[in-house]
């Protein structure tokens, strides 16, 4: 069972918490679980893709925790020296960790963020609030999957007359590549004038313009609201014992990990796997009920 097909409130609610708790929470913990969450669930949802993205990743936190702590000079435990003499120091470099992971965090959700939400479910919750708001959303949300295919068919169009973005030397390579971006960008300026006028035609700015939706709030979705907050309540009550962040600066200060903590963080993990725990369960029993009917209709065929 897909975790899009419950109501999109759920959803909501879902990735508001999973990216609030990405940017503020500071221990090593509740970041790593972060992390591992949004990496599994991205990779889960858009394959081989989102994998290879997920490790670019990688290579870019550690750049950013170098470039942060050779400019940043706070903490106590130095490290070394940089060319002028500023000292580059085991706190400044873990924050710089910290950030990087927290913003490779925030990127893996909001790649979860686009398969997930639909424009429809866009429309359906800021329609009523700001219909223009949610207009922008929708067409933000249905344009980054169509600037891919666009950037491929033009990559493969200019490949065609020998100007493709991997022909000729480096100088050839950079200025076709700068070509290929050039079309993109123009190209999607005006389908956004296009949508723009489009939908202004249709009265969408009217007063009192209502959209029609197919979203019901049942059973399936009170229980799974039920699960959201007790998840959440534990770790509203982690915050609350300051659980959830730790000192940086002048040094690394965090408090006693118990047994207690241990369970904030199952909590705080089962809360941010329960969508691909609910998938792959899903898909688990489809493919029993296939084998099952493949099995029955093979014995009545004999």
């Amino acid at each position: 069972m897909r975790f899009d097909s419950y109501h999109p409130m759920i959803n909501f609610i879902y990735f508001a918490a999973a990216i609030a708790g990405a940017v503020l929470f500071t221990h090593p913990a509740f970041l790593a679980v972060s992390y591992l969450c949004a990496f599994f669930y991205s990779v889960k949802l858009n394959g081989k893709r989102a994998l290879i993205f997920n490790l670019c990743l990688i290579p870019l936190i550690f750049v950013y925790a170098g470039i942060y702590s050779y400019y940043n000079h706070f903490g106590v435990t130095s490290l070394g020296t940089n060319f002028i003499g500023n000292h580059i120091t085991l706190e400044s470099v873990i924050y710089g960790l910290v950030i990087g992971i927290r913003a490779a965090s925030v990127a893996m959700i909001f790649s979860c963020v686009f398969s997930v939400f639909s424009s429809d479910k866009v429309i359906y919750l800021f329609g009523k609030i700001s219909p223009k708001l949610s207009l922008f959303l929708s067409i933000l949300l249905r344009s980054v999957p169509r600037i891919k295919a666009r950037g491929k068919k033009i990559s493969l169009a200019r490949s065609g007359i020998g100007k493709g973005i991997g022909e000729g030397n480096l100088f050839t390579k950079i200025r076709n590549s700068l070509s290929v971006l050039s079309i993109l960008i123009t190209w999607t300026l005006e389908e956004f004038l296009e949508s723009a006028a489009s939908m202004k035609a249709r009265g969408y700015s009217l007063k009192g313009r209502t959209a029609f939706s197919i979203y019901r709030f049942d059973n399936r979705d009170r229980s799974f609201v039920i699960t959201f907050f007790f998840c959440i309540t534990i770790t509203a009550g982690a915050v609350l014992l300051d659980q959830t962040n730790i000192l940086y600066d002048p040094e690394i200060i965090m408090n006693r990990i118990t047994p207690m903590s241990y369970f904030f963080y199952i909590c705080y993990a089962f809360f941010l796997l329960l969508p691909l725990i609910l998938q792959s369960v899903g898909e688990i029993r489809y493919n029993r009920m296939c084998e099952c009917s493949t099995i029955s209709g093979g014995g009545e065929h004999v």
